[in-house]
């Protein structure tokens, strides 16, 4: 087999691959044995016809089709381990000369890892002074707020006949009309909401107030200039409302006895104390991962790579379907999110396309870093990691039967092997 390669721009590989005739009647012979399988020849088994009359039979261009489609599965991974070529991506591949008796040569072009002059990295870690535990200060507000949301994460609904009141929960069926006609997302029905939170149209929840289990009124707002859905913007929209549920708050007494109902808590003092750590934990981590992003950024933008188109369209494959998992956790649609939006999926992805470059750029860098510091992950420590996981599902096996593990596998060791990274940068700075 011949090979010559030829570097084309932005990160390509051109590679012309050739061998000889009798190699390629190789290929001929195990295509016609292949194809006679499926083709009835009168007084002969399937496959075993002799080649002339199974090729009478078949017909030289589909022969040579398949044969060429053989070659070229075989003949292009060898190429790229003879040449030691790091290809990303499906290649494109040409067939240049494809007869009997002649030697079969094919042009393949395809993506590459890139060449990367990698910054200083360690002189750019060392110019930004990683955030220590001592700067980061937690209020008595924000430790105040925290135990507030606990307190409102377990608040209880109780259901009421009075009328409702702000802080109220209730259920409604509502329609929103303009000129007549229903505006997008203009009709729900049992759609919950609590008084005062101000989800909705300012002066839409106002108008709830006084209103009992059964209620129905009509009203009119107008739009703010500002509104999302800039069609209905500044616009007079006639409101119908039925009162399917009142519901009354009950809120628990920030007290010793709701420090002890969150956890292994002696008293209130406690689950502050408790809290005060987390919010530093929380505050370290969000530090850290500013430092991590900005020190990357500077590394990216001092290094120097050209940036395959294949690895950007991946990286955006990646955003939009890790977008869509979100949405259905959610129980949201895909499609109903992007009509809410009056968008199409091309210009999302148009849109996309800067943040999906930055994250190609961002792999390449830590992989170059990685490679260049000999950093490895062990089997070992994939599996103890996902055992860590395994233990935050209790049906494990339910879960397990749903995933790629072989891509659970690789998620892990990636991630793992950019923390072992990151922790290098940490180290140096």
């Amino acid at each position: 087999m011949k090979v010559e390669t030829k570097k084309l721009p932005q990160s390509e590989m051109e590679l012309l691959m050739e061998i000889d005739a009798k190699e390629w009647d190789k290929f001929i012979i195990q295509a016609i044995q292949n194809l006679s399988r499926f083709v009835k020849i009168e007084g002969f088994r399937p496959g075993m016809a002799p080649r002339q009359i199974a090729e009478q039979k078949i017909g030289l261009g589909k022969i040579l089709e398949t044969a060429a489609d053989l070659a070229v599965r075989q003949i292009y991974p060898e190429a790229l381990r003879q040449e030691k070529i790091d290809a990303i991506g499906q290649p494109e591949i040409n067939v240049l000369k494809i007869a009997p008796d002649n030697p079969f040569s094919f042009k393949a072009k395809v993506a590459v890892l890139p060449e990367i002059k990698l910054a200083d990295w360690r002189c750019l870690a060392r110019a930004e002074k990683l955030p220590d535990k001592e700067s980061i200060k937690i209020t008595d507000q924000e430790i105040e707020e925290s135990l507030n949301w606990l307190k409102q994460s377990r608040t209880k609904f109780i259901t009421v006949l009075r009328p409702a009141q702000a802080g109220d929960r209730v259920e409604i069926d509502f329609t929103a009309k303009h000129a007549g006609q229903v505006i997008d997302g203009g009709a729900s029905e049992n759609h919950p909401l609590i008084i005062g939170e101000g989800k909705f149209v300012p002066g839409f929840e106002n108008a709830l107030l006084g209103l009992k289990e059964n209620a129905e009124k009509q009203f009119d707002l107008v739009f703010p200039a500002d509104f999302k859905n800039k069609e209905h913007a500044g616009q007079n929209i006639n409101f119908s409302v039925k009162i399917k549920l009142v519901q009354e708050a009950q809120a628990p007494e920030l007290n010793d006895e709701f420090a002890k109902s969150i956890g292994e808590f002696a008293d209130l003092t406690a689950l502050r104390a408790n809290l005060k750590d987390n919010l530093i934990l929380e505050k370290e981590q969000k530090a850290r991962d500013a430092w991590r992003a900005k020190i990357l950024e500077n590394i990216i933008k001092n290094s120097s790579l050209e940036l395959p188109d294949v690895l950007v369209f991946g990286e955006l494959e990646r955003l939009i379907n890790e977008f869509k998992n979100n949405l259905r956790q959610m129980g949201l649609e895909f499609d109903a999110y992007l009509n809410n939006l009056k968008k199409t999926e091309e210009e999302m992805r148009r849109d996309w396309r800067p943040k999906a470059v930055d994250r190609a750029k961002a792999s390449l860098i830590l992989r170059a870093i990685g490679a260049a510091e000999k950093i490895k992950v062990s089997p070992p420590e994939v599996e103890e990691e996902i055992n860590q996981t395994v233990k935050h599902y209790p049906d494990w096996e339910t879960v397990k039967a749903k995933i790629d593990m072989a891509q659970l596998l690789e998620y892990t060791r990636g991630r793992l092997l950019n923390e072992k990274i990151f922790k290098l940068l940490e180290d140096a700075s």
